[in-house]
């Protein structure tokens, strides 16, 4: 009974959410409105997320948040990456790797962040999005207003991604397959992918889909990775936190499921549909304790360092697109 206050305001966030999502086509994520929606009410009314509602919001941005995680693996399947081939796979290999090293150098060199801003808003523009943000917070220890600012620049350069490749398209001399590839590799969100490739003809967004999956079922060995490499880094990380996610094996025992077992499509589209309400509650609750005078303390940074990764995802992505369907 604890929890009830809590899920209850955090479930009320997931239903404006998703409701302004389908509104607009779902061409947004409902993700970034509930952190939105979060950020509004937990800044004008902060009062309502401590007291009876405090445990509620809590599990969500823990225990629901993981659950999430691991069913988000029930949008891919084995097959759906076979079909694009071994030159999207290296393409997405080659642009996630670099992003996410280039985050770090940057963000920690170059921009004077702290370890868990870098690598957030690096896995937010590496992997997929604001899912990523919020799978990879946990591993990393970051606090609530270093997430939301991860999130951010997902919203930001993930928008004008959207805006600029279909753009772009008759000016690049490739063709639908490669540009799907390319749109997939490199574009942050899948629901902006889904816009992207939409705007530049049915061809090239089936590919950029399956592209932009196979970047997300990389969402679990990143993490594993990045665990580990941060307990080797951190002796003093202790047992409580384990530097290797449950949620990470469980997001891929679920891909796996959903490519052997014979789940009837009604039964896959429920657990989707139930793991969307899933990730945008924990992204609701993120957002009630993110206080806005905390993000401003984070600094403009963040925004810049996105910028950078921006630029190499477009830049960098094109070149590897073009030697790899050279």
């Amino acid at each position: 009974m604890k929890l009830i206050h809590g899920l209850a305001l955090a479930g009320l966030l997931a239903v404006l959410s998703v409701s302004l999502a389908e509104r607009m086509g779902g061409l947004v994520s409902p993700l970034i409105f509930a952190i939105l929606f979060g950020l509004a009410v937990g800044n004008l009314l902060p009062v309502i997320t401590q007291g009876k509602w405090h445990a509620g919001l809590e599990f969500c941005k823990k225990r629901l948040l993981r659950i999430g995680v691991a069913f988000y693996g029930i949008n891919i399947t084995l097959q759906q990456i076979a079909d694009v081939g071994a030159g999207a796979l290296l393409v997405d290999v080659l642009m996630l790797s670099s992003t996410l090293l280039l985050a770090w150098w940057l963000g920690r060199r170059w921009l004077g962040l702290d370890g868990p801003t870098a690598l957030l808003v690096g896995a937010g523009s590496a992997i997929c999005g604001a899912a990523a943000v919020l799978a990879t917070e946990p591993v990393v220890r970051a606090r609530p207003q270093q997430t939301a600012m991860a999130v951010g620049t997902v919203v930001v350069f993930g928008t004008l991604a959207m805006v600029i490749y279909p753009l772009l398209y008759p000016l690049l001399g490739l063709s639908p397959q490669a540009m799907g590839i390319y749109t997939g590799a490199t574009v942050h969100e899948v629901a902006q992918v889904v816009a992207a490739g939409s705007a530049m003809g049915d061809d090239v967004a089936q590919v950029a889909v399956i592209s932009k999956l196979t970047r997300v079922l990389m969402l679990a060995p990143v993490l594993v990775l990045l665990g580990w490499w941060l307990s080797r880094r951190e002796p003093d990380r202790t047992a409580s936190r384990a530097p290797l996610p449950w949620f990470a094996f469980g997001f891929v025992a679920v891909v796996i499921a959903n490519s052997l077992l014979p789940l009837p499509a009604g039964l896959v589209e429920q657990v989707r549909h139930i793991d969307t309400w899933a990730l945008t509650m924990a992204m609701a609750a993120l957002g009630t304790s993110t206080q806005l005078g905390a993000l401003r303390a984070v600094g403009i940074n963040p925004l810049l360092l996105a910028g950078m990764l921006f630029v190499h995802l477009c830049l960098g992505g094109l070149l590897v697109t073009h030697m790899v369907s050279a």
